[in-house]
Parts: structure tokens; sequence; C-alpha cells
């Protein structure tokens, strides 16, 4: 019998990953990618030592206090981890760490994307095509807004609003900040520091959020702060949904008070308000900000760091609760 400690693996994980898995712990895999319920992890766990979930799964007080007295960690693959509840763990003793620092990156280019996809009318377009409803060229044709040289306004200056900033200039793009405490000077790049939500968003041509969901910032951007930003804005969130209302986000797109929203997260994903479909002036993704192969298999990599450095009984570098 193996003395390596069980694992259960909610998700189906890189190959490279689950083979690092497999040589080093016994692990329990979802070879056909199924989202389990909350009483199927609660089943699946029993015997186990530690639980590799993603951000699929939620962990609330509930689901921890039923959890098999054996498991001892959840380290997550995901750099958020609003899906767990860390007051309910810390009571019970569970170390939960996630993968931050290796999916700026990826998740900084979806930013990007986003912006200009939504600038761009990149989903008319593209529909207009795959649809062969193209009939032809006019000077009044699918046109959008530049990105080059406009304000961008970031919610959230942490590693991912740092990378997208710095793709930003790229575009000459003039970047603000908002965030709890400003940047050490050399860190900023000439980007401007607003103290307070409200005073920068009157400057901003575009906004990204790149904020962690807690309970201070969900449902941030209301109908109020929606009002702030100027006429034909452009409303970006590759983060999380809840950093948002919904109701409020289709109000302002629907009213022209935006000009247009490129999406990568979203409320109740993946069954999100119909109306963000509906509406021409969208851009959607389905929650992909780390989807490439080098940061998918970076953030398993990282995941399982601290996996290995609790089973050694050391301190997991990635530890938040």
């Amino acid at each position: 019998m193996s003395d390596k400690p069980v694992i259960l693996v909610t998700r189906k994980l890189p190959e490279a990953v689950e083979a690092r898995l497999s040589r080093d712990y016994e692990p329990r895999l979802n070879p056909e990618d199924v989202l389990y319920s909350k009483d199927e992890i609660i089943e699946r766990a029993t015997g186990a030592q530690g639980i590799l979930p993603c951000h699929t799964e939620h962990f609330t007080a509930d689901v921890i206090e039923r959890l098999p007295e054996e498991i001892k960690i959840i380290a997550n693959f995901s750099v958020g981890f609003d899906h767990v509840d860390i007051g309910a763990a810390k009571k019970r003793g569970l170390v939960v760490t996630n993968t931050p620092d290796v999916l700026s990156n990826a998740t900084a280019e979806l930013t990007m994307m986003l912006m200009i996809g939504a600038a761009r009318r990149a989903s008319e377009g593209e529909k207009l095509v795959r649809t062969r409803s193209w009939k032809d060229w006019s000077p009044a044709f699918m046109v959008g807004v530049d990105v080059t040289g406009k304000r961008l306004g970031i919610l959230g200056m942490g590693r991912v609003g740092q990378v997208t900033a710095k793709r930003a200039r790229g575009f000459d793009m003039e970047i603000h900040y908002h965030d709890v405490r400003r940047l050490p000077p050399e860190m900023e790049e000439g980007a401007i520091f607003h103290e307070t939500l409200e005073d920068m968003l009157p400057l901003c041509d575009f906004i990204s959020i790149h904020c962690n969901a807690t309970p201070e910032t969900t449902g941030l951007m209301n109908a109020e702060r929606f009002s702030l930003l100027p006429d034909g804005a452009i409303y970006v969130n590759a983060a999380r949904g809840a950093i948002h209302d919904d109701d409020a986000l289709i109000g302002a797109l629907q009213s022209g008070k935006l000009w247009a929203a490129g999406i990568d997260a979203y409320n109740n994903e993946p069954n999100i308000d119909a109306r963000f479909a509906e509406l021409p002036n969208t851009f959607l993704m389905p929650h992909i900000g780390s989807a490439t192969i080098e940061t998918r298999d970076a953030m398993g990599f990282r995941a399982l760091d601290n996996l290995d450095a609790y089973f050694k009984g050391d301190e997991p570098g990635d530890r938040v609760a």
C-alpha cells in the first residue's frame, strides 16, 4: 500500500501536471472533467489528505464543515480564492493556497484583446463574416473607436494590473489607477494614482477591472459609478464578475453611456445574464484569462509546489489561510 498522500483533483488538469501528481502523490483524477456537486466533493474526499480544486468548486462554510477530518489542505488551481470561505477554513485549521504571479502575462494579454475587441466591434464583425452577411464596404461600415492614445483607468494595480499597464503603454495610453495603496514611484512608470475610485472614473476612456472579489468590492461598479465615466467609455473585466452589478452594467450599455464592454468574468458563471449575449456592443469570452498552455502548466506546478511544501512540513509559499 502506498504511503503517498491522497489528493482529490476536481477537474482535468494539463498532462504534465497530472504526470507530476501521479509521480509524487496518489491522485484521484477527473479524466472526464465533470463538474462535481458539493456532495460529490465531500464523498470523493473520503480518505484523502488534500484537495486540488479550481475556482469552479465552491467551498462554502457548510462544505468545509462537512469535509472528512483527514483533509488538511486545499491547494487551489487559481489565483483567486473567493470560492473558498477563508474564515471557515481558518476556523477548521485548513491550509488554503493559490497560484499567483504565473498568470499575469496571459490575463493581461486577454485584457488587451477584450479592450480592442470591444472598441473595434469584433463580435459584430466576426458574425458578419461567419454568417456570410458581409455585403460591401463603405466609410460608415463597422466604425469603432481608437484605443491608441486613450486614457486607461485600472481598478486594482496588482500583478495583472501592472502588466496590463505595461502592455497598454505600447498603445500610447495614459495610465490612471486606483488601489487601496499607492505603488512606489519606481513601479508606477508614470501611472497616475487616484485615492478614490470616484476621482478616477471621470478620466477613463477605458476602465479595466483587476481587483479581487471581496465583500468590499462586490458590486463596486454600480449605476452611480458607471454614471461617473465619460460618455462612450469602454468597460473591461477579466477579473471577477462580482465587481460589477449586472443590471447597472447592462443599463449603461443599453443607454449608450458605455460604447461597449469586453467581458471575461461574470456573475453566476456559466449561467450568465442572457442580456449580455443579446447586446450588440459586448465582446464576450468564457473566463479564459489564463488559458494558454504555458500558463496552465505553470499554475498546476505552482499548486503542486504548495502541496509539496505542506507535506514536507514546510510553510507553503502561497498560503492565504
